[in-house]
This record gives C-alpha cells, structure tokens and sequence, in this order.
C-alpha cells in the first residue's frame, strides 16, 4: 500500500490525514490547534503541525498541504520572519484596500487585471497597511508568503526559490489567473518596492523533498483543496459553513467581477474557482447558542420548532464585520423585533437563517457570473447541525447535500499528493474517501424568508 497525506492548516488548528494513495481509504490522522486571533506567529503554525505529524508519517511516500488563503507572511533577507502573520480575517487593512482600488483606477481596472477587486482579505491590501504603518518592517521585507507556501517552503528545507500553485497565488491580489502571470507593478504598489515571490508550480508536480524523502506537492489554498476533495464539479456549488462562510463552483472561465462580490480565483486543477466569501458563519449558531443558555442539540430542537421566517426577526450575523457585502466594521442587528416574536425558537431559527441568507445571496452573485447551480454542497462544521440543512432547503432552489463529515481540505490536500505520485492529467479517481451517510433535503426556497433578509441588508446603505 502507497501512502499519502493530506494537511489542513486552517485557521483555528491543524489536520493531518494519511490514505491510501490508490483507494483514497483513511489510515490515520490527527491534529492540534491554533492560538486564536487575526495575527499569528508563523512558529505556532510550525509548532502545531510537528506535534500533530508526529509518528503519523511513517511510511507516507508524498504530502501536500492545504492551507487558509490571504495571510501574509513576510520575510527578511535571512529568511526570518518580519512580524506576526495577518490572517484573512484581520480587517485593519479595510482602508488600505479602497485606497489600492482608487489607485489603479477602480474596480473595473483591478477585475481586469487580476479577477478580483481587493478586499480586506486580500494580501495585497495587509501589505499597503503594513508599508503605511510599519514602514520600518515593510523596508526589512524581501519575500512573501502564504500560510501553506511558507509551511511547504519549511518542510523542503528553505530552498532558494519557494513555490505556490495558481490557487493560492489567486488570493494574492497580484497573480492573475487570467494571464497566469504575477502582476509586480502591483505588488509595488502596495509594498512600495518588489519582493520576491514563490513560484508557481504545477498542479501535479513535485515541487521538493522533506527529511526521510517524502515528496512534496505544491499544496494549494483551503476553498480549492476542499473542492479536491469533494471531487467538485461544474455545476457544483460547495458552500462551507467554517469560521468564514463560503460559497465556491468549478468553472472552466475565469471570473471578472467589478462589484468585488466575486473573487476570480483559480482552483487547484488547472480551472477556475470564482467564490464568495463571508467572514460569519459557524460562530453565529455558536454565540447565539451561548447567549441562549443552550447546547447544540438543544439549539437545533429550538430553531426547527420556529416556523420559516422565524416570526419575523431577522439577523443580520455582521458579529465581526463582513467581507461580503464590503462591510468591515458593520455590526450584527436584528430586525423585526415585536413582543410577540421575541422567543427562543424565533432566536435560534433568525441565527440560522442569517448565517445562511448571507450565502443564499453569495450563490446568487455566482450566478451573476455564469455559474449555473444544480445543487449545493453543505460542509464545514456547522452543516453537522440538524436544523441547518432542514433550513437551508428554504433559501434554496436546488438539492441540498450534505456529505458525511469529513476533513475535506485535509483529503484534497492528500489527493494531490497521490496525484503528484500517479502523474497524469487529472487527479486519481478516489470512489469512497468518506464512510457514513449523505443527506439530501430537496430546495424549496421559501420568497419571504430572502426577502426579509434582503430588506435588513439593504438598511444598512440606506443608514
């Protein structure tokens, strides 16, 4: 038996899986967490995917490593860190994405160059915030990372020139998956000099070796190994209900979006990847869940109890912002609120359909683009939850599936390192990667559920 493994460095903790590199079959895995926060030292990264692979490798023959998209890691000459990493979610850098949008002509002149308009997120944007106010680290900075390119670059042993894949360089904001090419002017731009960047790799090339011989693939970023993993294709749409929220399809054309709703990416295979991306989702059900005195199970049993609409209270979720719609300082808000409706179930019932209304109207903006759904993928932990699939059914008009649970950044991640194995050009068929059952709930959108949810929007620009 060939083994592969698979690396999920996300956010909040790190996942590693080891499969067969034939059947996909699961032989081992393990974890460890991350420090919260929207900046990290890189070395707890390190530290947390030495303890988490510790004895888990033996045997493997190839790794590859998934990892979150956007964070920034910079780097001196010596190839030192600058300064703690700033992670998608770190929305500091608001200002500095309009100022980068103004400059180069707005956003019709940014979705030409490289698909998207930047965001917060973007890495583009963290470094124009760090060559404003730390001008003395942005002057030290001489190669930029990602997450996973940073990681991939230390397991091969820091050779001269790091590498990345088209996916990840996407959520750059200065590599266009239109051209395939790094946009430096760009770069300049925001850092106000050039530095080095990591070349980007093929979607099945071995790319290094790490200690004992085990062959690395490129990796690629979360969306696009989750996309792997599931083995999406077109016409589907994945929506990931994690700390951020997703809304992602496999497209063969790349996406140019000028409103910034979309963000043109690539995926991990050689297409394209446009996605959507909201900064609350999982969190909403667990803060409401809190403030409710209630476990999980207990929240379930309370929302499904509510009717569609929940009596009328709408939540507008903002509890850390939003990404999309561009509202980095936003707050959550509930509307509708009467005597009558102001009851647990209604509570419960409103956080769901908030988290959800919010990637009902990212499907929407796909569509916008050409995407044509034939039904929605629901994964990511809070998909576990009973009421959210049941509800999800009544903001959407296709099927909605629910896969076992599984670590599907992790699994694409492994699937490229069998890929990088087998060579060829596509990645190797894996029949069964989950065991357990998949769930289907049949979309009947209910009207007034999105267009509550609309209207609460829409109160915010008209504030």
């Amino acid at each position: 038996m060939t083994l592969v493994a698979g690396v999920d460095s996300s956010t909040q903790s790190v996942k590693v899986v080891v499969r067969d590199a034939e059947t996909g079959a699961l032989v081992r895995e393990a974890r460890a967490s991350h420090p919260d926060g929207t900046e990290v030292d890189p070395a707890a990264w390190v530290t947390a995917l030495d303890q988490a692979r510790d004895g888990l490798l033996d045997g493997v023959s190839a790794l590859a490593i998934g990892g979150q998209q956007h964070g920034m890691v910079a780097l001196d000459d010596a190839g030192d860190v600058v300064r703690p990493s700033l992670l998608w979610n770190d929305t500091r850098s608001a200002e500095a994405a309009e100022e980068l949008v103004a400059e180069l002509g707005g956003p019709q002149a940014w979705a030409d160059a490289v698909g998207s308009v930047p965001l917060a997120a973007f890495t583009v944007s963290k470094v124009k915030w760090m060559a404003d106010h730390e001008p003395d680290n942005a002057a030290r900075t001489s190669r930029i990372l990602l997450p996973h390119d940073y990681l991939t670059w230390l397991l091969a042993g820091r050779p001269e020139v790091a590498v990345t894949d088209r996916g990840e360089a996407s959520g750059t904001g200065y590599w266009s998956p239109i051209t395939g090419e790094y946009r430096h002017d760009l770069l300049r731009m925001a850092l106000g000099h050039d530095a080095d960047v990591p070349r980007v790799a093929g979607p099945a090339e071995a790319v290094g070796e790490m200690a004992g011989g085990i062959v690395l693939g490129p990796g690629t970023g979360d969306n696009m190994a989750a996309a792997l993993g599931l083995g999406a294709e077109p016409g589907d749409v994945v929506v990931s209900l994690g700390t951020s929220g997703t809304a992602f399809a496999v497209s063969d054309v790349p996406a140019r979006d000028p409103r910034g709703l979309v963000a043109g990416f690539a995926d991990a295979t050689g297409h394209f990847l446009p996605l959507v991306c909201t900064l609350n989702a999982a969190r909403v059900l667990s803060a409401t869940a809190e403030m409710l005195g209630v476990d999980f199970d207990e929240f379930a049993r309370l929302a499904l109890a509510a009717e569609p609409g929940a009596g009328g209270l709408t939540l507008l979720p903002y509890l850390d912002g939003e990404r999309t719609p561009n509202l980095p300082q936003a707050r959550g808000s509930l509307h509708g609120m009467t005597r009558g409706n102001m009851t647990p179930e209604n509570m419960a019932r409103a956080a769901v359909e908030g988290m959800l209304g919010g990637l009902a109207a990212a499907v929407d903006a796909l569509v916008d683009v050409g995407v044509r759904p034939r039904r929605v993928l629901l994964i990511g932990g809070a998909a576990a939850n009973p009421a959210v699939g049941q509800i999800a059914a009544t903001l959407f008009d296709v099927p909605v599936i629910i896969p076992p649970a599984g670590e599907y950044v992790a699994d694409g991640a492994a699937r490229q390192a069998a890929w990088v194995l087998a060579g060829g050009a596509t990645p190797p068929e894996w029949a069964q990667v989950r065991e357990g059952d998949t769930v289907t709930y049949e979309g009947q959108a209910r009207a007034e559920v999105r267009d509550a949810y609309a209207q609460a929007r829409s109160s915010l620009y008209l504030g």
